[in-house]
């Protein structure tokens, strides 16, 4: 579909929608605080972050307690079922990553979704309890604040356990949601529990909602921290309901997964430093690869969102993303990953001498493309007094998950077995591919787009960003990073800016369909670029240290409708 038949239209939908959410949690301007901020998905969860600030608690603390609370009011990602990723940047120079990325079962194997002919069988590795990763979140959290935490770990879980005992208002963002899922909360009983008033008909905007099953699990892990969910009763409480329903993973799995300290891989860009998160995050290693491509030219002189900008944007990303599939996965399983040469100012040199400045290459189906990954995932930013900043997103994949809710312990389960490689060797211009690194192995962890970065100025933080969206994330980080670094957006103009995103195959660049002129567009497509509008591209939670007021300032993405940014 071409972009200027319909630009008209779509700008007046999304000036609409933009109207009615711009100032309720997001705008551009950003929130300043003195003493620290926190930023997410969930207004609700944000405070809660802040909370433990105020009772001395530091960057980590906030962090590993808005987690938890996101667990209770955004259950369409926030989670104690999934995984993701954290990154941790000291004001003292020190920064670290955590990897709580879901692992395959012990008894994964590499072809166990296909059929006779090859084919994945009834979408069996995205809607099915074969779907499901052995969950990492609370492992990480309970890393990370034994790594770097300061309050007791039970007062950081105490006001996710208060939240979902006591009840929280259902939200329109809630409501939307739980009724898009109705025929799904009505396949299984477990989660109709959940969803569903005890009557059985739906929750109502307003309404409180009350999840008993999710409280007394979160007890657990406050009382036995990790073990309180990948040993006893929780454990054994999930193997005897995968064991029933015809899932894989058992007490064992549970019990061997270990969140991993990972140091993060770190590049430069115009005089700042880039910190993000390494594999199986694929985020970092691309963001930085683009990053050094685009540092050969004078980006500013082109002006925000210009054909010659978005020319350059896409030819940077189409180059990396076909990268991203040859040679990144999980670390532990593929120790030859090029990680050097693909961060190289050397390598990307080369490959900016490949772009032609007014024409588009072409991306060739017999190279590579991106895995399949949703858009539902959450980020948050979080920043305290003393300057240390911590970048985090985590997901179930799909949003809420697989939609199936563990028999009794009232959390979401994930179905990230759907972000590895199914068919072995298969690449196609769908955006399906079969490279060896991202194959199905017991214990190995899927690669993953999600992108948590921290950027750094004479060895401390200055800005920490991230998002949610699936293939599109690293492409909405790097433009957040670019926006600030390049135009002198503020954080909240930043992550407010609209977005596009090219991912090598398909050969086509999406782009949100307000704030691009129809010039730029139409010169875009002159160069030879396919383009097709889309709807909301990401949610970006920022936070950023003005070192020169001494003030931090953060933003929630207005696309985000219950996202908040706190501070005190």
């Amino acid at each position: 579909m071409k972009m200027r038949s319909i630009t008209k239209t779509f700008v007046v939908a999304l000036t609409l929608l933009l109207s009615i959410t711009l100032f309720a949690e997001g705008g551009r301007t950003p929130l300043r605080a003195k003493n620290g901020i926190v930023t997410s998905a969930s207004h609700i969860a944000s405070q809660v972050g802040v909370d433990i600030m105020k009772q001395g608690g530091n960057a980590i603390d906030a962090a590993v307690a808005t987690a938890f609370a996101l667990s209770v009011t955004w259950p369409s990602a926030g989670n104690i079922g999934g995984g993701g990723f954290m990154v941790y940047h000291g004001d003292d120079g020190k920064a670290t990553t955590f990897d709580f990325r879901e692992k395959a079962p012990l008894a994964a194997t590499e072809r166990m979704y296909l059929g006779l002919d090859g084919l994945v069988v009834d979408n069996s590795n995205h809607r099915s309890l074969l779907s499901v990763g052995v969950p990492g979140t609370v492992a990480g959290m309970y890393k990370a604040h034994q790594e770097l935490g300061k309050l007791p770990w039970a007062d950081l879980v105490a006001p996710a356990v208060k939240l979902a005992r006591d009840g929280i208002p259902v939200s329109w963002e809630l409501y939307s949601g739980f009724r898009s899922n109705q025929s799904f909360w009505d396949q299984y009983p477990s989660s109709a529990e959940v969803f569903l008033k005890p009557d059985g008909s739906s929750y109502e905007f307003g309404d409180t909602w009350v999840q008993p099953d999710l409280a007394a699990t979160l007890e657990l892990i406050q009382e036995q921290g990790r073990d309180g969910f990948y040993k006893g009763k929780n454990a054994k409480m999930l193997a005897d309901f995968m064991r029933a329903n015809g899932g894989i993973i058992t007490e064992e799995d549970l019990e061997k997964y270990e969140a991993v300290e990972r140091e993060p891989v770190r590049g430069t860009y115009r005089g700042y430093e880039i910190v993000s998160m390494p594999p199986p995050s694929s985020g970092g290693v691309v963001i930085i690869e683009m990053l050094n491509i685009l540092e050969g030219y004078n980006l500013a002189s082109y002006g925000h969102n210009s054909a010659q900008y978005l020319h350059l944007l896409t030819e940077s990303m189409r180059r990396a993303y076909a990268d991203r599939a040859e040679f990144l996965g999980d670390p532990d399983f593929n120790e030859s990953m090029p990680l050097e040469r693909l961060m190289d100012k050397d390598y990307a040199a080369k490959l900016r001498a490949s772009i032609d400045m007014n024409k588009a290459s072409v991306s060739d189906e017999n190279e590579y493309a991106s895995i399949y990954e949703s858009d539902e995932t959450t980020h948050y930013s979080v920043v305290d007094k003393d300057g240390n900043m911590v970048s985090v997103t985590y997901t179930l994949e799909n949003g809420y998950g697989s939609r199936i809710v563990a028999e009794g312990g009232g959390y979401l389960l994930n179905n990230e077995m759907g972000d590895f490689n199914a068919v072995p060797g298969v690449t196609n211009r769908n955006g399906q591919i079969g490279t060896t690194p991202n194959l199905i192995e017991p214990q190995k962890r899927m690669l993953s787009s999600m992108s948590p970065t921290i950027v750094a100025k004479d060895g401390r933080p200055v800005f920490a960003v991230g998002s949610p969206g699936g293939r599109t994330i690293i492409n909405t980080t790097i433009q957040a990073i670019l926006n600030i670094i390049d135009f002198n957006m503020n954080i909240a103009e930043s992550v407010e800016a609209p977005r596009i995103h090219h991912q090598w195959l398909p050969d086509v660049t999406s782009f949100e369909g307000l704030g691009f002129s129809e010039d730029s567009i139409r010169l875009y497509e002159d160069m030879g670029h396919e383009v097709r509008a889309r709807g909301e591209q990401g949610s970006v939670m920022g936070v950023y240290f003005d070192r020169d007021s001494d003030l931090f300032l953060g933003a929630a993405d207005s696309r985000a409708g219950d996202g908040g940014v706190v501070g005190y």
